[in-house]
């Protein structure tokens, strides 16, 4: 987890506090994507870059339906919130803008049921019956 510690501090340098949690599935999301310097940052300068966040994590991860230019206008938002940091970190771009959108909790997997839980079981008449084993 020292990884998604590393990428939470660069998103404290824009926020105040941030969702821990958020960040620690960002850092999940995009992998081994991350240990490649150039992959794990975003040119906010480049088109094709700015396209592939718009596409693959606006409408692909978060759902997004809002039409391009709306998406585009939220791109450049936070790029212009990151300005002065010439190092764009994918984790903290992503994070932004899944804040600008209010998805943050989405990104969130829920706690799953404790180990001892156990499923409810179907009632009797609802269960399937039985094979016959033979054939006459």
């Amino acid at each position: 987890m020292a990884d998604a510690e590393k990428y939470l501090e660069h998103v404290k340098k824009y926020v105040s506090n941030p969702n821990e949690d958020a960040v620690a599935a960002i850092v999940r999301h995009c992998g081994i994507a991350l240990r490649n310097r150039d992959s794990a940052l975003v040119s906010g300068t480049d088109p094709e870059e700015l396209k592939r966040v718009r596409e693959s994590w606006l409408k692909k991860k978060l759902a997004l339906t809002e039409n391009d230019e709306a998406l585009d206008a939220a791109i450049q938002t936070v790029m212009e919130k990151m300005k002065g940091d010439r190092s764009k970190e994918r984790v903290t771009v992503y994070y932004l803008l899944a804040e600008h959108f209010k998805k943050l909790e989405g990104l969130v997997k829920p706690a799953a049921a404790p180990k001892g839980a156990k499923a409810e079981a179907k009632p009797a008449a609802e269960a399937k019956p039985a094979k016959s084993a033979a054939k006459k």
